[in-house]
């Protein structure tokens, strides 16, 4: 696929907390939690992978910072961010650029290249866009990730729900910027509060016949 939802991320006071919940009800392992570059966001998080996708919680631990003002307009933990692979990062680039939507960041490393499309342009939440070397790692997973495909809990993320005020015209407004039509994985929905659902396939065991269950501030539907 040319575009692919790759991970979803979560904002929390209590890190350790949602963390531990995420464990427990998903089914996942240890996470990585020593990323060298959050720090520059003011941030520290926990990265766990799902299948040979991921989640993540963050937390901020500087004063100032967007994922502390993301928790105040909240009025708690909730949904922050959504991680998209692309095949070609220079040309969604260009698309933003055509679009209005400043970049926010970027970073070239040998084993990824990325850039963080600002939630204010691009209406919903932070979006990044990273194009991993090969395809199958993911460098924001740690070593274990690194150049190769490492080894996830089972299970797979299929795919977020993203609560805007105009639902149509942010899904058109994604499209155009990122280069798909749908965008995969995301679904749009009424409201303002941005990412609230992540749907996951787990196995029948860690579901437990549970239909979904809410994990720092987002609702998390369960299929087997």
């Amino acid at each position: 696929m040319a575009v692919r939802l790759r991970q979803a991320v979560l904002v929390a006071r209590d890190i350790d907390a949602v963390a531990e919940s995420l464990r427990d009800e998903l089914g996942l392992g240890a996470p990585f939690d020593a990323d060298p570059y959050v720090s520059a966001f003011g941030l520290e998080n926990r990265v766990f992978a799902l299948g040979d996708q991921f989640l993540e919680v963050v937390s901020p631990v500087a004063d100032g910072t967007t994922a502390g003002r993301r928790l105040e307009r909240l009025g708690g933990d909730g949904g922050y961010m959504l991680l998209f692979q692309v095949e070609d990062l220079a040309t969604v680039r260009k698309r933003a650029a055509r679009a209005g939507v400043r970049v926010a960041w970027s970073l070239e490393l040998p084993e990824i290249s990325g850039m963080h499309l600002h939630p204010a342009d691009l209406g919903g939440t932070i979006v990044s866009l990273d194009r991993p070397e090969p395809p199958e790692s993911w460098h924001w997973a740690g070593p274990d990730w690194t150049g190769r495909a490492g080894t996830g809990a089972p299970g797979r993320l299929l795919g977020v729900t993203v609560a805007v005020p105009d639902p149509a015209a942010t899904a058109a407004h994604w499209a155009d910027v990122i280069g798909a039509d749908p965008v995969p994985g995301v679904t749009f929905v009424a409201g303002d509060r941005g990412l609230v659902e992540v749907a996951v396939e787990v196995p029948a065991a860690v579901r437990r016949g549970r239909d979904g269950v809410e994990i720092g501030g987002v609702r998390f539907s369960l299929a087997a």
